[in-house]
């Protein structure tokens, strides 16, 4: 199991997509969440969407390996049927969650588990990227720095941490981390 994570706008899910296309035999997970759609996100393909009474349904079935409610009444999860369903393939499962969910995999998995923590260079380079990425309001984006300096405090718990200065380097850097894990 493969789990990157960082804050909102780190660029973790540029990077986990230009790491999938590499050969690496890497398969990935796809989130459950309980927000609406953005604008081209396909259910099954970005996210699993799911009401926020379906979500508290499969928390009370135990069907999530990992859940949070990240803001209230905002729900992020991995299905249990989504990593049995890689690993049936005989792929590694990826990851791109946020940061409590990638430490909570880790937590269950073990050894088993490589968890990278994208970091930006800074705070102020972090809220450029989101907005210029202009898929969140204000509010979103003012409730997203608001949990940034919480969310980097947890990044000396994990694995490797890649630095998103430049995107072909922290790719590179990710594949290699990633090859040498697999190849242990």
């Amino acid at each position: 199991m493969i789990v990157i994570s960082a804050p909102s706008g780190s660029g973790k899910t540029t990077i986990v997509k230009q790491v999938l296309a590499a050969d690496l035999n890497l398969a990935f997970s796809v989130s459950a969440c309980s927000r609406a759609p953005r604008q081209g996100e396909v259910d099954g393909r970005d996210y699993y969407f799911l009401t926020p009474e379906t979500f508290r349904q499969k928390i009370d079935a135990a069907d999530f390996i990992e859940w949070e409610e990240v803001y209230p009444g905002s729900y992020y999860g991995t299905l249990r049927c989504e990593v049995e369903r890689i690993w049936s393939q005989g792929r590694h499962v990826i990851f791109d969650v946020d940061v409590l969910g990638g430490l909570n995999i880790k937590q269950q998995y073990g050894a088993k588990c490589l968890a990278i923590f994208i970091k930006v260079p800074s705070v102020a380079e972090l809220e450029k990227r989101l907005r210029l990425r202009a898929t969140d309001d204000e509010p979103t984006i003012s409730k997203r720095m608001r949990k940034v300096d919480y969310e980097m405090s947890f990044a000396p718990q994990f694995d490797a941490i890649v630095v998103n200065e430049n995107l072909s380097t922290a790719v590179g850097e990710t594949r290699q981390i990633i090859l040498d894990f697999l190849n242990t």
